[in-house]
């Protein structure tokens, strides 16, 4: 797996045993997003859709779906629902690419338009969390409790 964080932009690779249809389903179908991220999802998977995850207790990402290239490339917009913070609603954005591999599929995901380093350091470390997570699950195993839903401070 491969992370790199540009200016105030994170880039985050992970390799997956899966097809882009599988992999693509645990990006749009909530039932499945929260398998490897969240606690509740609802999604309108089109451009202009919403995209609403409770990430963990009491911490919303919120935002609109503006491309969505099924199998191949899904981006929405991202931001947190909270009255304070440097990340409001919809402000970055966060782009999941699926690119085939000889292993299955690389999924890059690129998270852009942070605002300051310290956000992006957060994010970098969200994504670092996550897509392990979802690599797990889409090649069909369990990643298990997520802990950050009962320690969201880790």
């Amino acid at each position: 797996m491969a992370s790199t964080a540009e200016g105030n932009a994170v880039v985050r690779e992970v390799v997956i045993a899966a097809s882009p249809e599988t992999i693509w389903q645990f990006l749009i179908d909530p039932a499945r997003v929260v398998r490897w991220m969240g606690v509740t999802a609802s999604l309108d998977p089109r451009a202009g859709g919403r995209y609403r995850v409770e990430v963990v207790p009491g911490d919303i990402a919120v935002g609109e779906f503006v491309e969505v290239d099924r199998p191949h490339r899904l981006v929405h917009t991202w931001g947190w629902k909270r009255q304070s913070g440097s990340v409001p609603p919809g402000s970055t954005t966060v782009a999941f690419d699926l690119i085939p591999c000889d292993e299955g599929m690389l999924v890059r995901v690129t998270h852009s338009d942070l605002p300051v380093p310290t956000a992006a350091e957060r994010h970098r470390r969200g994504w670092e969390h996550y897509l392990p997570r979802l690599a797990v699950v889409a090649a069909g195993a369990d990643p298990g409790v997520d802990p950050w839903i009962e320690r969201p401070e880790l």
